[in-house]
């Protein structure tokens, strides 16, 4: 089969996507496809797979000295990339993008005005999953339980007296649209200058934010497959929380898979997996990211319709304890990607 791989891309998750992207070629390559790499920001005359695979970014920052740079001009390359004649005579197109420009929509209404097909969810379940607090209104209608939030946009003003009171002395503000936990901050009985620090930050990264009524609680995700529930995991940070560099980071966390859960509580979480994933008209595979209290009460925190498939990705760990390998992994995420257009 012939497949284009959409790795790369603008977002703050830009390194992340390029980690995946290497396992994603890889693993089709094993599988006996023909993979053309392509990076969006390159347009239509796309760098070489060794140049783009060897581009990295920021640490401090994920993906701010790229985002700096480049947006700019990458808008218009994003264009000439999927008008281009990169996309001639490709069967599927995989896509490894995450954040913005990848997972929101915006690829895949441009894939979709091009007749191409591609993996995943499609254009308008892509959008509402990217953006937290329009999921958030969809679990919370569907009687998912979600932790209490605000929305704010820059130009909205909020005194630190009125999160306390809606929200509660300890919270989480992070970017309504990305995801990576890129520009979150977890403040806990924090003062003004903590909860305008943290504003800041998200800001950095959105437009739009979440505040969000910080719970505590194990940090635990159910891969959503064909609308079939896969092996929870439970995600132990070294220490802290779980950031950015715990997530991309070897050794500074452990993951339990499978979990040593009661039945009623795995099959708790599978239910509102399942109901999350319904309620944002998900397609193929998504991963449904929730905290569980110690009275062991399930919160749902998001969705990722594009999940990381990187080698400390959460999504090939669960499938391995189902006795799915990565290889198989990605020709059944292609499967039942084209089974959409039957």
């Amino acid at each position: 089969m012939k497949i284009a791989l959409l790795a790369g891309g603008l977002s703050a998750e830009r390194e992340v996507s390029l980690t995946s992207g290497k396992s994603i070629l890889k693993g089709l390559r094993e599988n006996g496809h023909t993979v053309k790499v392509i990076d969006p920001i390159y347009g239509a005359e796309n760098a070489a797979e060794d140049f783009i695979f060897r581009d990295k970014i920021s640490k401090d920052y994920p993906g701010q000295n790229i985002l700096d740079n480049m947006k700019s001009k990458s808008y218009r390359k994003f264009l000439e990339c999927f008008n281009s004649d990169l996309f001639d005579d490709i069967d599927i197109v995989f896509i490894g993008l995450h954040g913005k420009y990848g997972e929101d929509g915006r690829i895949q209404s441009m894939l979709e005005a091009r007749g191409l097909k591609y993996t995943g969810s499609g254009m308008l379940s892509s959008a509402v999953s990217m953006d937290k607090d329009f999921s958030k209104v969809l679990f919370k209608n569907a009687g998912i339980p979600t932790p209490r939030w605000i929305s704010l946009r820059k130009n909205d003003e909020i005194t630190f007296g009125e999160v306390i009171s809606k929200i509660g002395e300890s919270y989480v503000i992070k970017p309504s649209n990305e995801g990576s936990t890129v520009g979150l901050s977890v403040v806990k009985n924090g003062g003004e200058k903590e909860f305008f620090n943290a504003l800041e930050l998200s800001y950095k990264y959105a437009d739009k934010i979440l505040i969000e009524e910080y719970i505590k609680g194990k940090e635990i995700t159910i891969p959503v497959i064909d609308k079939e529930a896969f092996p929870i995991l439970e995600i132990r940070p070294k220490d802290g929380y779980y950031d950015y560099e715990h997530k991309y980071s070897h050794g500074m966390t452990e993951y339990i898979c499978p979990v040593d859960f009661s039945s009623d509580v795995i099959s708790k979480v599978e239910e509102y997996g399942i109901k999350a994933f319904n309620a944002v008209g998900a397609e193929v595979y998504a991963r449904i990211d929730f905290l569980l209290t110690e009275d062991n009460k399930p919160y749902c925190l998001e969705i990722n319709t594009l999940p990381g498939m990187t080698s400390l990705s959460l999504v090939p760990k669960s499938a391995k304890v189902k006795g799915i390998d990565f290889n198989e992994l990605l020709e059944l995420i292609i499967r039942l990607s084209l089974k959409k257009y039957n």
